[in-house]
């Protein structure tokens, strides 16, 4: 009857301290801030930018900049999904979003950029030294 009832509580902690633990080191979000050089199949072909993040915990912001000039973003990071958003000038003046999601390998982002003009793009980035 002892070794029953100590064997219940056993369980019982065990759950509770499970129950209760934190969230694991997975759900840290990864370490993206630095330069990326991106590259992306687009109209006119192979597309490079450089983009530069600053990261606070999950939360990101930087500055992309392209064959346009640069452009801001803020966005997010939980574990190794990224995903931020893009607000960029047409030539005909309106604006244009472009929505990347990514994952973090590493110094490695592989992902896909959408926007309503261009449909859905995969790209890659690779973090500079």
């Amino acid at each position: 009857m002892k070794r029953t009832m100590y064997a219940l509580m056993f369980v019982f902690a065990l759950g509770l301290q499970m129950w209760a633990t934190p969230t694991m080191a997975a759900d840290e979000p990864a370490k993206v801030a630095g330069t990326w050089e991106i590259s992306s199949e687009g109209p006119n072909g192979t597309m490079t930018q450089t983009m530069e993040i600053q990261q606070d915990g999950g939360t990101i912001k930087g500055t992309i900049t392209g064959r346009r000039g640069p452009s801001p973003f803020e966005g997010t990071i939980t574990g190794n999904k990224l995903s931020f958003s893009v607000k960029r000038q047409t030539q005909d003046g309106s604006t244009m979003v472009m929505d990347y999601t990514a994952t973090v390998s590493g110094d490695s982002l592989t992902g896909k950029v959408h926007s309503e003009r261009f449909g859905d793009r995969d790209f890659t980035a690779k973090r500079t030294k």
